[in-house]
């Protein structure tokens, strides 16, 4: 064998030798990630430390969850009352579900129609920036989830 290919071989096998050696030293993908890192399994379960320096950290004055709350509006058939369901975190709509409480056919359609579009509308946003005034042809609807936002924001804190 020439000396330049044996080098080469040389230089592969020691490269290879080295590789393998890195690579025993890397967790492996069955080990869980620290929670202080913040990988998956520093956010499966929140201590009290932990929610309030994310709190602290985000700039968030509310507490990340699940929250409910009615709210209330007029349509020309009288008050109306809708449902919301927002999870947050760190401020920010993750979710929302709407339930409805239709009081005639009208209020079915408009509440439902409103049910369907407000994911796209509030997903996302700081729940600070919300003011939603119409969503999917439905404009009286929005009075009853702005107020049940501001019920839930008060709760959150």
């Amino acid at each position: 064998m020439r000396p330049s290919v044996r080098k080469s071989v040389f230089a592969g096998i020691a490269g290879l030798s080295l590789a393998g050696t890195v690579a025993g030293c890397a967790p492996s993908a069955a080990e869980p990630a620290p929670a202080a890192t913040g990988g998956a399994a520093g956010t499966s379960a929140a201590t009290p430390s932990a929610a309030t320096s994310s709190l602290a950290s985000s700039g968030s004055t509310y507490k990340d969850g699940t929250y409910s709350a009615d709210g209330n509006y007029v349509s020309p058939n009288g008050t109306e009352t809708v449902g919301v369901q927002l999870t947050l975190a760190e401020g920010k709509i993750t979710d929302v579900s709407i339930t409805q409480h239709p009081s005639n056919p009208n209020t079915r359609k408009f509440q439902g129609e409103f049910a369907g579009g407000i994911a796209g509308q509030v997903v996302g946003k700081n729940i600070d920036e919300l003011n939603v005034s119409k969503v999917a042809g439905s404009s009286l609807t929005s009075g009853g989830f702005n107020e049940a936002v501001e019920k839930i924001k008060q709760e959150a804190q």
